[in-house]
């Protein structure tokens, strides 16, 4: 794609980067057969090449975002399908964060629009914010069909929605889980934010299956959210201070004991702390640091792929249906490592038709964008279906919140399944399946 900033647009390093992603394109719409919201809404303008288009122009001209531009900008789930299938290798990703940061930067949003950002960046990140939202939330939930019948309160009609109508009880981690037997390794890991308030069994299940193994974990006490929620809504201050946070807090571990990785199970956690090297690439204190951490990072199946786990068949041939989500196969490229995992304990794994489009999560995207969103869970919902599994995996919290309630069989994290085929308690729901309590 021919560009033509100037000089002096050129100067700024961010501009810079973006304007030699835009070079990469060549206009030849692959991406536009495997965009999710191409293919529901039929927009040139809701697929990758229409918005790079549009972001070329905005950052070019260097004028602030309109609502025409953030409208179509909005609608991008951040899936990274289209990064998959461009065959130039333009770095979608980096580009369309660089244009929420200017949309942020540039743009005033609507009052309520404004205003449930604003709440959802004030809480989602925090642990102990986003308990105290979710019971409330069971109050108001009877009210959910009343608030989306007005279009400014859709947000807030989605949130109740998706609220659990009960929390599981609160999981303390303790800073440090020893190895069980001889001691083989050293990691950090990511607690996260939402993950452990929604299911703190999927955090509870990597200690023990790693401990079982020899590994010993840690958990520092000062870690907190990856920034990722943060990063995509354009508020790159608050994503970089994430950041720098956890770095400290993992720096820490590294200098006083050692890391061989920092394990993640919450892909789109993952995606984002695989990112920090680029992140903070021009900040001169942090730079080398974000680069080590973003190298130690590794996803659960991914650092267990690299163990030597032993085979068996807990599974008995169950037919488990893997779900991976757009941040695992799309933003990390991990696609065959869970399933080789889950089929060397016994499960009969089989993949979902469409298995490259979103389900509609996307971080905040089923509360921001939820019309858009409820079409993908249906297209997704309909998919399993066509496989008639009988349970189903996923390595991401919030594909697990958006489709478990309604897909009809048990939905559990893959590492609740391996820490059971390894000797760990039975996910919640596989009661039935086996026979077993």
């Amino acid at each position: 794609m021919q560009t033509n900033f100037t000089p002096q647009q050129l100067e700024d390093p961010h501009v810079d980067f973006s304007e030699k992603i835009l070079r990469k394109c060549v206009h030849c719409g692959f991406c536009t057969a495997t965009c999710p919201t191409y293919l529901t809404l039929g927009d040139e303008l809701d697929s990758p090449r229409g918005r790079i288009y549009l972001i070329k122009d905005m950052l070019e001209n260097g004028k602030p975002a309109d609502e025409k531009i953030v409208k179509h900008i909005d609608r991008c789930l951040s899936c990274l399908a289209c990064t998959t299938t461009c065959p130039s290798g333009v770095d979608y990703m980096h580009l369309v964060d660089h244009a929420r940061i200017h949309i942020q930067q540039t743009y005033k949003r609507p009052f309520m629009d404004r205003l449930f950002r604003n709440v959802l960046a004030m809480v989602l990140p925090y642990p102990s914010r986003f308990r105290f939202a979710l019971q409330a939330a069971r109050l108001a939930k009877p009210f959910a069909g009343l608030f989306a019948k007005i279009p400014a309160m859709k947000p807030m009609a989605a949130m109740l929605s998706l609220a659990p109508s009960s929390l599981p009880a609160a999981i303390r981690l303790p800073v440090v889980t020893s190895a069980e037997i001889s001691k083989v390794g050293r990691v950090a890991m990511l607690s996260g934010c939402a993950q452990q308030v929604l299911d703190p069994r999927i955090n509870a299940a990597t200690l023990e299956l790693l401990s079982r193994i020899g590994v010993e974990i840690v958990v520092p006490a000062k870690e907190g959210c990856c920034g990722a929620l943060v990063h995509h809504m354009g508020r790159e201050d608050a994503s970089l201070a994430a950041a720098r946070n956890n770095i400290d807090a993992w720096w820490h571990e590294i200098e006083n004991g050692g890391l061989d990785a920092i394990i993640i199970t919450t892909s789109g956690c993952g995606t984002a702390v695989k990112d920090y090297g680029h992140m903070l690439r021009l900040d001169p204190v942090y730079a080398e640091k974000a680069k080590t951490i973003a190298s130690l990072a590794k996803d659960i199946t991914e650092y267990l792929s690299s163990r030597e786990l032993d085979k068996n068949e807990k599974g008995r041939k169950l037919k488990l249906a893997y779900h991976s989500a757009c941040s695992m196969q799309h933003g990390q490229k991990i696609k065959d490592e869970p399933k080789r995992l889950l089929s060397a304990v016994g499960f009969d794994v089989v993949d979902i038709p469409e298995g490259h489009l979103c389900c509609g999560s996307a971080g905040t995207y089923n509360i921001l964008q939820s019309e858009i969103a409820g079409r993908l869970k249906d297209r997704k919902l309909r998919n399993i279906a066509k496989v008639k599994p009988d349970l189903i995996s996923a390595g991401n919290i919030g594909c697990l919140t958006q489709l478990s309630a309604d897909v009809g069989v048990p939905m559990c994290h893959t590492i609740e399944l391996l820490n059971w085929a390894y000797g760990g308690a039975m996910p919640k729901g596989m009661e039935g399946l086996l026979g077993e309590a």
